[in-house]
């Protein structure tokens, strides 16, 4: 395990610090790490090109823009990032999502696309950097782990299919995923079966090297093979295989696209969604590397890196970049330390844009095809989607169901479909209130727990003690309601009711407004309203509102215990009167 980097800044450096933790972590680079890191940059850079490279042609621009991220978000993630292993760099899923924005806006105006989609890696990485500086980063919390699974998943299916064709050779057939899929069945035999042996062999030495040299970066390796039979053999003109062609050297200048504020509206949904479930992603592998070698994500400044990661691959033309899960996990498993790996990764990109570009030309499209297709494997969950299956059904169909939207009725319907199951999820979970009936527990005093699950507890004669295990609000308050009004019609009804609201460091006029009928309800009955531990706004409320002097400061309690020994005093009292 990494040596957790403890180096605090110092007093005077910390605000700068706050915002380029390069100034924390880099104090304390050791000696040792420069090895690893070198190696593991070097690793990287086999494999992060040839990708970069396929991505491109996912989105549908050329192959160097793809090249353009890599240096802006490499290097900005050096400065900016807090994963030590997290890698910056466009995926699979950001630039198949790219695309299925763009295309429809572009329809009527072809020419306009390139720019469309350049203005949408800009909309995005400003979206990165406000919730950053906003300190959203908690929004990411809200599409739950299967459901995002699920989405990812079809994804991968959606990608894998869309890259068939380039395998054998076939062009993409339209419309969704299934559509896609019955075109590429019932036109096998038009396939280029030279292009498939290409496609299958560099798909087979791809998952086969994964396997048995997993250092190796396999990716470059088949990309080289690749690029030399088809110019030692003549692939391209004797059999019709499909090469990359000519890729322009140098680097690119910085510009802004010409939009109008119609395009940009018209691209900010997509660009919403592409913002959610990159993040959601990134954040969830920078979390699971974070926590394999012991040290904290700031997910707030996770935003602001990859906002500004966003920004640099927009003004160079390049796609929408975030926390590529297969990229991350080669670098860690090269034996990355911190983030100079990316650093060492980003110059020799650097290198390949400035000299290396012509060596492109006989890149076979099938290579391709098959480099993006053992990339997103790893995005198929199989083995979380059974997971859910065997732990939780429920968990489950929300997964399959988020999984068959992008299958069956495309990527930006399938993600609002995600998002909102997640959305429903919240809400049906929120509303769902567990409320106990507590006794007290034989044996230990001042120990209360429930007597649905405990019928061995003690009831207090008299006294019925509610906790709801949970915030009251608007949707579930109704519940309370009902267990109040259970009690007050049972015969013989309690001689007291107290409500024990620790979970509740707040309430809302809705719930405050049934507690006021509940009141009015238990005085009619002659039935004794008593609260205990009471937050200190709620408390509060309870004052400005008349509730607390309705009810009388001393039926209030600062502990349940006080609470019942306050009514067993009273009520022997009452006994012996």
């Amino acid at each position: 395990m990494t040596t957790p980097l403890t180096v605090k800044p110092q007093p005077t450096q910390a605000p700068l610090a706050h915002f380029f933790p390069i100034l924390r972590w880099l104090r304390a680079y050791q000696s040792r790490w420069w090895r690893p890191d070198l190696y593991a940059g070097l690793t990287l850079w086999g494999m992060l090109v040839p990708e970069a490279i396929a991505y491109a042609g996912m989105a549908g621009v050329p192959p160097q823009a793809g090249l353009y991220t890599l240096l802006a978000s490499l290097a900005a993630y050096f400065v900016l990032g807090t994963s030590r292993q997290m890698v910056c760099a466009a995926t699979s899923s950001s630039s198949i999502m790219m695309a299925a924005v763009v295309a429809p806006l572009a329809l009527a105006e072809p020419y306009k696309y390139g720019v469309l989609l350049v203005a949408l890696a800009l909309l995005v990485g400003l979206i990165f950097l406000g919730c950053g500086l906003l300190r959203l980063g908690f929004v990411a919390s809200f599409m739950s782990k299967p459901v995002i699974t699920g989405f990812v998943s079809g994804l991968a299916i959606y990608i894998a299919i869309s890259q068939a064709g380039k395998i054998l050779g076939l062009p993409r057939g339209s419309g969704d995923t299934l559509q896609q899929a019955w075109h590429l069945l019932t036109h096998l035999q038009q396939a280029n079966w030279a292009t498939c042996a290409v496609g299958l062999g560099a798909l087979g030495l791809l998952f086969g090297l994964e396997r048995v040299a997993p250092r190796v970066p396999a990716a470059l390796l088949v990309m080289i093979l690749g690029i030399a039979a088809a110019s030692f053999c003549g692939l391209a003109g004797r059999c019709g295989v499909q090469v990359v062609g000519l890729i322009p050297s140098g680097l690119p200048g910085v510009s802004l696209p010409a939009v109008s504020a119609a395009d940009l509206l018209a691209l900010l949904p997509g660009a919403l969604g592409l913002t959610l479930v990159t993040f959601s992603q990134a954040l969830g592998t920078a979390q699971a590397f974070a926590a394999r070698h012991g040290y904290e994500i700031d997910t707030n400044q996770e935003l602001v890196a990859m906002g500004v990661a966003n920004l640099g691959s927009g003004l160079l033309g390049g796609l929408v970049n975030g926390g590529s899960m297969s990229s991350t996990a080669v670098n860690d498993q090269a034996g990355a330390q911190t983030q100079v790996s990316q650093i060492v990764a980003s110059a020799l990109v650097l290198v390949t844009v400035l000299a290396l570009m012509p060596l492109f030309h006989n890149l076979p499209e099938a290579v391709l095809g098959a480099v993006v297709i053992h990339a997103v494997a790893r995005l198929l969950k199989v083995g979380e989607l059974w997971r859910f299956y065997r732990w939780n059904r429920g968990e489950f169909w929300l997964a399959l169901v988020a999984l068959l939207g992008v299958v069956a009725i495309g990527i930006l319907p399938g993600l609002l479909l995600a998002v909102l199951l997640s959305l429903w999820r919240l809400i049906w979970r929120a509303s769902l209130l567990a409320i106990s009936l507590l006794g007290q527990v034989p044996g230990k005093k001042a120990v209360y727990g429930n007597l649905r699950h405990h019928p061995e507890y003690r009831p207090i004669p008299g006294l019925a003690i509610l906790r709801p295990d949970g915030p009251l609000f608007f949707a579930n308050a109704q519940q309370l309601r009902d267990e109040v009004q259970a009690l007050l019609h049972h015969e013989p009804p309690p001689a007291s009711i107290l409500l024990d609201l620790h979970a509740n460091p707040g309430l809302d006029l809705t719930t405050l407004d049934l507690l006021w009928g509940l009141l009015t309800e238990a005085q009619q009955l002659g039935v004794e309203l008593l609260f205990s531990e009471l937050a200190a706004p709620v408390r509060d409320l309870f004052k400005r509102s008349g509730l607390l002097a309705a009810v009388g400061e001393a039926r209030f309690f600062h502990t349940l215990d006080e609470a019942v020994q306050d009514f067993l005093r009273r009520h022997e009292l009452t006994e012996k009167g």
